[in-house]
């Protein structure tokens, strides 16, 4: 399906694993020039070349800190404006015991996922008016609508995030510039097995088991974990040219864990 963003350019910040990659080459096979972020130079430029290999557009890899003054700015150099901008980025730890978060870690969790992308939105929303086209996609996680103790440094702030998305998504509509939001449930990335590696040898299981078992215990209706290619490709349809009527949406994408009508 020709989604109509062919010639568009993208930031994609933390473009180079998971999520944010899968949604890279989305947008890259719909001919959509790049420009990726992530603070790891070396797996940033071998994703940005293995995407540009494969679709043959161009795809500039920026490396930093999209959570800094410093890196912000270095992206929006690189790319100062753009038509779509895809915000993700690594979740913080899950968290068992809430008493046992520390005030570095909620400090860290804010700049990170809830004042980096807001700043991304202040800097483009007023060129993406101008020039009457834009697509602000932001993938959080499905604990920003139902809370839980084990990703509450996740959820509370991507809350707040998609608070303020819905905000700014009635001010800017009327430009066809829209914001939303996907929440994702819980998928194979790299910050999941690594967690679930390191309980499995805690726990002298698998990897694969201690999956069983979060399946189970979140009573997750696919009977599986997610796969991050179904994130990338909803994403590159909320910055399609189809989604000019989906205004500040929140997007559940969590196999079925979660149930609610609305």
């Amino acid at each position: 399906m020709e989604l109509g963003i062919r010639g568009r350019k993208a930031i994609v910040n933390g473009g180079s694993a998971g999520m944010g990659k899968e949604t890279a080459l989305a947008l890259a096979r719909e001919g959509v020039e790049l420009y990726i972020s992530a603070r790891g130079e070396e797996r940033l430029r071998c994703v940005a070349g293995e995407i540009a290999s494969e679709t043959g557009v161009k795809v500039t890899p920026v490396v930093a800190d999209h959570s800094t003054d410093e890196g912000r700015a270095a992206i929006l150099a690189a790319c100062p404006e753009p038509d779509i901008l895809v915000g993700t980025c690594s979740p913080p730890p899950m968290t068992p015991d809430y008493r046992e978060i520390s005030m570095e870690q909620w400090r860290s969790a804010l700049d990170i996922s809830l004042l980096s992308p807001v700043q991304f939105i202040h800097a483009v929303t007023d060129g993406m008016c101008q020039r009457g086209w834009g697509r602000i996609v932001n993938i959080a996680t499905v604990a920003a609508k139902y809370p839980l103790e084990l990703r509450v440094l996740s959820g509370s702030t991507r809350a707040a995030l998609v608070n303020y998305t819905g905000a700014v998504a009635l001010r800017v509509a009327r430009h066809n510039v829209t914001l939303n939001n996907i929440l994702p449930g819980m998928y194979h990335t790299d910050f999941v097995e690594k967690q679930l590696n390191a309980r499995a040898e805690q726990n002298g299981t698998s990897y694969e088991e201690e999956v069983g078992k979060m399946v189970v215990d979140f009573d997750i209706a696919a009977g599986r974990f997610g796969d991050s290619v179904d994130v990338g490709n909803m994403a590159a349809m909320l910055c399609s040219q189809f989604a000019g009527y989906m205004v500040g949406q929140s997007i559940v994408m969590d196999g079925g864990a979660t149930r609610s009508t609305f």
